[in-house]
């Protein structure tokens, strides 16, 4: 139940004085786009930016490019049109609830709806709403076999409208906070520049060396001492198999899948009791070992098991890389997997349509430079260092973004009151 200072809209309670509007009633247009016939060449690689699903998706706030171009003649012969700068997109479905503000002329497709508010109305203010709305959407999307909403559900979608002193101050707040993240993507996209800069400096050229080999197995100069190996040569792979089910049906263990490790980190993981185990929860890990996804391995979904993982599972959608400790640092041989010229074999060697991938032989087979123990250290720790400066990066954007969607949380429903 509502208090005598509170009202409802949309399922989200908020004060009294806050009048509550229709989209529809605060907005010059709002209207979806359409796709150009495909099969007319004419149409496409114009002058006029069209915006996918997968622009906004990638877009922080601001949408200042799109992966596709329309040309007039595309325009004229379909149902896209042309939204002004700043103005909202969103998306109706496919990701449902996605938002960007636009600062280019841009045409959309149909999953796309164009919003262009009135005069008086801050974009900005309508961005943070729709933002903070996401995920009640689903409730207001049509039942069908994806979740869709229309242009004529948005229109008359109603929505929380404290007084334009209050809207100024709420955008100012948590542009503030959209300004910090943005300064953190920049530290972290440079950091992630120096990484990759040294990575194919120390992987190929190594450490302090002026003599050097040309290598045709990868295709390129290495230190004259040396050595090309294949994995098989210096890793154990995919030591230990077993199947919770019938061993340990009783006991809790961590899993690891695919989607719980991004380039060079586990950042998940599940905790599953052993009789429930997934089909493909079979492979052993133990501190130190690299697993090394062999389904699209170009999206780079390798890591090194650290000693909370110790001893327990991860999918048959990795291969297990336990190192000869004597032959290969498990920090190197993690670094140079990821490398460019470690994917670049991997593509050449997988198989299948939608979901290329690796077999046990062709992950024994992989070939990578083999410099002294030594040195293996030395590039291993310059490149730690590195990746914990990233790390620290990553967290405080973490931290931001939490701090963001608690605002929005008490800003956008006037739990916290900002009136001046």
């Amino acid at each position: 139940m509502s208090s005598s200072n509170e009202k409802e809209v949309m399922g989200i309670k908020i004060p009294k004085g806050w009048k509550v509007v229709k989209l529809k009633d605060i907005c010059k247009k709002l209207k979806a786009g359409g796709t150009p016939s495909t099969s007319r060449k004419e149409f496409w690689n114009g002058n006029i930016p069209f915006v996918k699903i997968e622009d906004i998706s990638s877009a922080e706030k601001y949408l200042t490019k799109t992966l596709t171009t329309i040309s007039e003649e595309g325009l004229k012969n379909s149902a896209a049109w042309v939204v002004p700068k700043n103005s909202l997109l969103f998306a109706m479905y496919g990701s449902l609830g996605e938002v960007a503000i636009t600062k280019i002329e841009v045409a959309t497709n149909q999953a796309i709806l164009g919003i262009i508010p009135n005069k008086d109305i801050d974009v900005e203010f309508l961005y943070y709403w729709f933002l903070y709305f996401k995920p009640y959407w689903k409730k207001y999307a049509k039942p069908t076999t994806q979740a869709n909403l229309t242009a004529e559900i948005v229109k008359n979608t109603k929505l929380p409208y404290p007084s334009e002193e209050e809207r100024k101050t709420i955008v100012e707040i948590l542009s503030t906070v959209d300004k910090a993240i943005q300064k953190v993507d920049e530290a972290i996209e440079k950091t992630e520049r120096l990484k990759k800069g040294l990575m194919q400096r120390l992987l190929t050229k190594g450490i302090g060396h002026k003599e050097f080999k040309y290598s045709k197995e990868l295709g390129c100069e290495i230190p004259k001492e040396w050595k090309v190996v294949r994995l098989k040569d210096i890793c154990i792979i995919n030591p230990e198999q077993i199947d919770p089910r019938i061993q340990m049906p009783n006991r809790i263990f961590l899993y690891i899948d695919i989607s719980s490790v991004e380039e060079g980190r586990i950042k998940e993981h599940k905790e599953i009791l052993g009789k429930n185990a997934p089909v493909r929860a079979r492979r052993v890990i133990h501190k130190n070992d690299v697993i090394m996804s062999t389904v699209r391995p170009y999206l780079k979904a390798f890591a090194l098991v650290p000693e909370q993982y110790d001893g327990q599972i991860c999918s048959t959608g990795f291969a297990v890389l336990r190192c000869n400790q004597n032959k290969i640092n498990s920090y190197y041989l993690l670094y140079t997997l990821l490398s460019d010229k470690t994917i670049d074999q991997c593509k050449a060697m997988m198989v299948g349509g939608q979901y290329p991938a690796l077999n046990q032989s062709q992950v024994e087979n992989l070939k990578i430079p083999l410099p002294p123990l030594k040195e293996q250290q030395k590039i291993a720790e310059i490149l730690s260092t590195v990746d914990k400066k990233l790390e620290l990066e990553k967290k405080r954007k973490e931290k931001f973004e939490r701090i963001k969607k608690g605002l929005m949380e008490v800003l956008l429903s006037g739990k916290v009151g900002v009136r001046v």
